[in-house]
């Protein structure tokens, strides 16, 4: 790791306070800076410029924006045939119930506890206080899978303008975790929005069918698409 080219952020520092993205690390890839705080605005700006914060408890707050970027586009996922089976359940037998933004801290509880190799360390109490600030102040979303009374999936993240940007999803039982990122991309795609920011390539987002572009049209698209106003009916499905 290059530290001593790594960008140093004062936690009191002004929530614009970001080097440009073209000075971050190509090893580890996407690695801009450190420090700052996860207050609303610093987060509203970071992720307008493209920038996410993820970091461990033995760490300072990271902030990346690797490159290649992976996205989703709304209404593009890739559903497979077992996986369409399950999503013809839930309106025909109420096999499980979908709902928008009603277990906004559950799920980002979920999402932090331990599960495989994927043990959930980034997301550490800061980072849960500050996205569940984000989700009072109606910046951050969740939709969540229900099995009768049971939560067993969802998944949240960040909306500005027509752009979501995905953070983490959870599944207690086969394909929930699915069946909340098909239903996310199909909402966002009745709502008008353009993007669905993934971050970084996975086996799985690659099968829901994540396509990677590089940074510099993924900002693009940001300066577009960020600047838009949402649409009226967004988030208001269960209000």
């Amino acid at each position: 790791m290059e530290e001593t080219k790594l960008f140093w952020i004062a936690a009191n520092k002004h929530k614009h306070t970001f080097p440009p993205i073209g000075e971050a690390l190509t090893d580890p890839d996407g690695l801009l800076a450190a420090g700052g705080n996860l207050d609303v605005d610093t987060l509203l700006t970071a992720y307008q410029l493209g920038i996410f914060p993820w970091f461990d408890q033995t760490q300072p707050i990271l902030w990346w924006s690797p490159d290649p970027r992976t996205v989703l586009y709304p209404g593009h996922t890739h559903v497979s045939r077992s996986l369409k089976k399950t999503l013809n359940k839930i309106d025909s037998e109420k096999r499980f119930t979908i709902t928008i933004d009603q277990a906004f801290s559950e799920v980002i509880t979920e999402c932090s506890r331990p599960r495989g190799n994927d043990h959930g360390a980034w997301l550490t109490p800061k980072m849960i206080h500050a996205y569940i600030n984000l989700h009072n102040n109606n910046h951050a979303h969740s939709v969540e899978c229900w099995q009768g009374e049971q939560l067993v999936g969802g998944i949240y993240g960040v909306s500005i303008g027509r752009v979501f940007f995905g953070e983490s999803m959870f599944s207690r039982v086969t394909n929930a975790s699915k069946i909340c990122l098909v239903k996310l991309s199909d909402y966002l795609q009745t709502w008008g929005y353009d993007l669905i920011d993934c971050q970084v390539e996975s086996d799985h987002l690659r099968r829901m069918g994540a396509v990677q572009i590089t940074r510099d049209t993924f900002i693009r698209k940001l300066v577009h698409s960020c600047q838009k106003s949402p649409a009226e009916q967004a988030w208001t499905v269960n209000r």
